[in-house]
């Protein structure tokens, strides 16, 4: 839902892959159905009739659409290649392969830059041998632990590859289009995978390589991916120096972390001056007992720091608030009342226990659904305290925050010039978003949506107090990502 309004992101995953699997001598055409039809998919396939075929699997809620194209897909090509990949997939590996009931041939766990390749080369010499290889799982077997890439500076996304570029936007961002500077999260938030993807890894690209990077760039906006931008100062200022000595004009949309932007103020002051307009913090919760819970690290005193911090900077900050299920009218209430005394962008959403999670494993509560679609941070999941049509009234009651202080006419009269000005350029993306959010945001469609027919069910985890070893839950294990960073400084050296 948060995508349909605010957002749609090129996949530069994909884009990754595709390059990848072009310096290795492969034929690579793209499609993303974010931009894109099902009907387009389907011509294409019947047209060009591929040896393989890859889905991006970033999106737990994606997986049956992914299994419906695979199972199609397969009728069409019988004899074709076909896997899938990327951050949900990786949690839920095995599963996807039962549901697509042969109709995939594997899927990979973990970065795929490096391993699509050889798996491509694999299935070509001998495709009963590919769980063999790092990463990759079949019906039959699995291979052993997926590997990092080992040098970030030699990933170029091939963007040339999606004729669609001018429908990615982020906000007034219209287009805008996607790059990393690191990969991985040394913090351990309960509610997030980012780190367990990545085994608690973080790693950099080096400031000449991200400017190059950028450089290619032909959008006026870019979304910087990190799942926390500019944890290291002096990272940060070599790219920013960078920039500037090539004289690089863009339009900035980041995220970090509250006690990150207050630490490294001067980078972002830094940053604020090449372009750095908006920034997304996590702030989750407005008071102790909610930031202990989600194991954020950081203090409430810290997040309004932050936020005062971005003011003075002169940069929009939009912050996210996790609503819980346990919540009542009064906490909904509460958080309405919070919402309207700060001027930044509030996002609601709710909590989610995903695969790859912590909290997958230890929420106590039982989960009231087993459909993918609902997994999505803005259903419950879990039972709620309210009756579960009154928890989304009030739901979408504090969503309407946004709505009345950021959309509509009222974000038409402030941004007047800006939008007629991606009109004439004919850019709608933006403009569109001002009016979506009643057709979107609507407790009775969410509501219907819980009692849709569900084909693909999830493997549903036996609930615990206890907390999980998190190395169980990493894609990268701590031996295969030791051995690897031993070899990257040893090479370095």
């Amino acid at each position: 839902m948060y995508s349909e309004v605010y957002l749609r992101l090129e996949p530069l995953g994909l884009e990754l892959v595709a390059a990848a699997c072009l310096k290795n001598g492969y034929l690579v055409r793209l499609l993303d159905l974010q931009a894109s039809t099902r009907k387009e998919y389907f011509r294409t396939i019947r047209d060009w009739r591929p040896d393989a075929v890859g889905y991006s699997l970033n999106y737990l809620a994606n997986i049956p659409e992914v299994v419906e194209l695979a199972r199609a897909t397969r009728q069409q090509l019988p004899k074709a290649f076909l896997f899938a990949g990327g951050h949900s997939a990786s949690f839920t590996a095995s599963e996807i392969l039962e549901h697509a009931g042969g109709a995939l041939d594997c899927v990979v766990k973990g970065e795929g830059e490096a391993i699509t390749p050889r798996l491509l080369r694999q299935a070509e010499e001998d495709r009963r041998s590919i769980q063999t290889l790092p990463g990759i799982v079949t019906l039959s077997g699995s291979g052993p632990p997926a590997e990092l890439v080992p040098n970030l500076d030699d990933l170029t996304p091939a963007r040339d590859l999606l004729p669609k570029r001018r429908k990615y936007f982020i906000g007034v961002l219209d287009p805008a289009a996607s790059i990393e500077f690191t990969r991985g999260c040394p913090w351990d938030c309960v509610f997030c995978s980012a780190w367990t993807f990545y085994g608690r890894s973080y790693r950099q690209r080096s400031p000449e390589a991200a400017a190059e990077d950028l450089a290619r760039i032909s959008e006026p906006g870019v979304f910087i991916v990190d799942d926390v931008a500019f944890i290291q100062a002096d990272h940060g200022y070599a790219i920013a120096k960078e920039i500037e000595r090539r004289g690089i004009k863009k339009q900035y949309y980041l995220e970090t972390r509250a006690d990150v932007l207050v630490r490294n103020k001067e980078v972002f002051r830094y940053w604020k001056r090449l372009g750095l307009e908006y920034l997304f913090l996590g702030i989750e919760a407005i008071d102790e007992e909610g930031l202990r819970e989600h194991r954020k690290r950081v203090t409430v005193t810290k997040n309004l720091e932050a936020l005062e911090c971005a003011r003075e900077l002169g940069i929009v900050a939009a912050i996210n608030i996790i609503a819980d299920p346990s919540w009542d009218e009064q906490r909904f209430a509460a958080v309405r009342e919070w919402a309207l005394t700060v001027p930044e962008i509030v996002h609601i959403t709710v909590n989610t226990p995903y695969p790859g999670t912590e909290t997958w494993y230890t929420e106590s509560r039982k989960f009231c659904t087993n459909d993918y679609r609902l997994f999505d941070v803005q259903h419950a999941v879990l039972p709620t305290k309210l009756p579960l049509a009154e928890f989304y009234r009030q739901l979408v009651q504090t969503q309407e925050v946004l709505n009345k202080k950021f959309m509509g006419w009222v974000a038409l009269g402030r941004t007047l010039g800006l939008a007629l000005g991606f009109l004439a350029q004919g850019q709608t993306n933006f403009v569109k978003m001002l009016w979506k959010f009643n057709s979107v945001y609507n407790y009775r469609r969410q509501i219907a949506d819980h009692h849709r027919e569900v084909r693909y069910r999830m493997h549903l985890p036996e609930a615990s107090q206890q907390r999980v070893d998190p190395t169980k839950l990493y894609v990268i294990q701590p031996q295969s990502l030791a051995r690897q960073m031993g070899q990257g400084r040893a090479a370095s050296q």
